[in-house]
């Protein structure tokens, strides 16, 4: 028995008959992709700081096989009566490692505000402060800790996103601010800022404690017993993002801590323990990656950029996560590449306290960006250190 075309096309939406013929027919039109900034949903937050607004934004980004993801933020705009001319000048803040799960996104942690290093002093100056929670974290799918492309793209996007909501005057001026995790985002921005947003303007890159040479840091176990979580992070995070194996990098009883571990957030004493607790069996056990991750460290290792845009860099000589010797290390070849560099040794700073006790400084670097002040530069100091 045969129908009409369109009948059978109402008897097949209508859920009467199953005619395969014209299933595509009465699918639902695929929605449009949507482009990289563009926001989602906007809402406001409270708890903020009485001198400002905050709301919680989702927007779109591009997850690295290219795909377009949804990624959160927390924006927050200070109470001045007008925007100065040209828009409110915009610094990107990067997390240091909060854990891999989507549960352990900043926006939905204790303390939302208080772990942006140096907030107040940007607010002071009249400086629009977004904070990326990076992809998966607050939104559905796989974090790819450590992955710089991908992290840069969810800080770019995020300024972007500021474009999209016009009451905010935001400017296309921009700075980015990281620690840790954080750090290393900010190392990859510039590249990604010149081939993916050239619609933007990054005037300065501002890290502390940054990551610069995975393989440095994942395969040697550190003194700092948050080692073990961090390379649980990295393998748990990159077995997905990546495909892969982790046979190929943990010791052979190596997983079942990976997969406790990247249950864990790290926001409170009390998490840190727990991940503490979980990674321990992988401490004081050096790992052997093959060919397939020794790429993917070396890929996601920041090199220095071509545009010449300038960096400040602090690190903590007391620093038991990242080796000091490969901040500066990586410090010496950004001047060798000709970027102008200022280099903040912190005496009595470790890995976790080099964010907030570098914050005035990256705030008063970042305010003479804005002010297209001559960069102080360590270039010509020898050594850095």
């Amino acid at each position: 028995m045969t129908f009409p075309t369109s009948l059978s096309r109402r008897l097949l939406c209508g859920g009467a008959f199953l005619l395969l013929a014209e299933v595509a027919a009465c699918a639902p039109p695929k929605p449009p992709a949507l482009q990289p900034g563009t926001v989602i949903s906007a809402a406001p937050f409270p708890g903020g700081p009485s001198n400002a607004t905050a709301q919680r934004i989702v927007y779109a980004s591009t997850a690295p096989d290219g795909s377009q993801i949804e990624v959160s933020a927390l924006v927050v705009v200070p109470k001045t009566p007008r925007a100065p001319s040209g828009g409110r000048p915009v610094v990107a803040w990067l997390h240091p490692t909060t854990g891999i799960a989507t549960a352990c996104a900043p926006s939905q942690g204790p303390s939302p505000f208080g772990q942006i290093q140096g907030l107040g002093l940007f607010l002071s100056r009249g400086y629009i402060i977004v904070a990326t929670d990076y992809p998966g974290l607050g939104t559905p799918g796989t974090h790819p800790y450590l992955v710089g492309v991908s992290e840069a793209r969810a800080a770019v996007d995020s300024v972007r996103a500021l474009q999209h909501l016009p009451d905010l005057q935001a400017s296309n001026r921009f700075a980015v601010w990281g620690h840790s995790q954080g750090g290393h985002a900010a190392l990859f921005v510039p590249d990604v800022t010149a081939k993916y947003a050239p619609d933007l303007h990054l005037v300065g890159v501002a890290a502390a404690a940054p990551v610069t040479d995975v393989a440095a840091l994942l395969q040697q176990p550190g003194e700092d017993p948050l080692w073990g979580g961090l390379l649980s992070y990295t393998v748990a995070s990159w077995s997905q993002v990546y495909k892969l194996n982790p046979a190929d990098i943990l010791p052979a009883d190596g997983q079942p801590a990976v997969d406790r571990a990247a249950q864990e957030c790290l926001e409170t004493k009390d998490q840190m323990d727990q991940l503490l607790s979980d990674a321990a069996p992988l401490n004081n056990q050096p790992v052997t990656p093959g060919d397939a991750w020794r790429a993917r460290m070396a890929e996601n290792s920041p090199q220095p950029w071509a545009s010449g845009i300038p960096a400040f860099i602090a690190q903590g000589a007391r620093d038991a996560v990242v080796d000091p010797v490969l901040t500066a290390s990586f410090a010496q070849r950004l001047c060798t590449a000709g970027i102008p560099v200022r280099y903040v040794s912190l005496s009595r700073g470790d890995h976790y306290t080099a964010g907030v006790r570098s914050a005035g400084a990256a705030a008063a670097w970042i305010s003479d960006r804005f002010a297209d002040r001559s960069p102080k530069d360590d270039c010509g100091r020898a050594p850095l250190r």
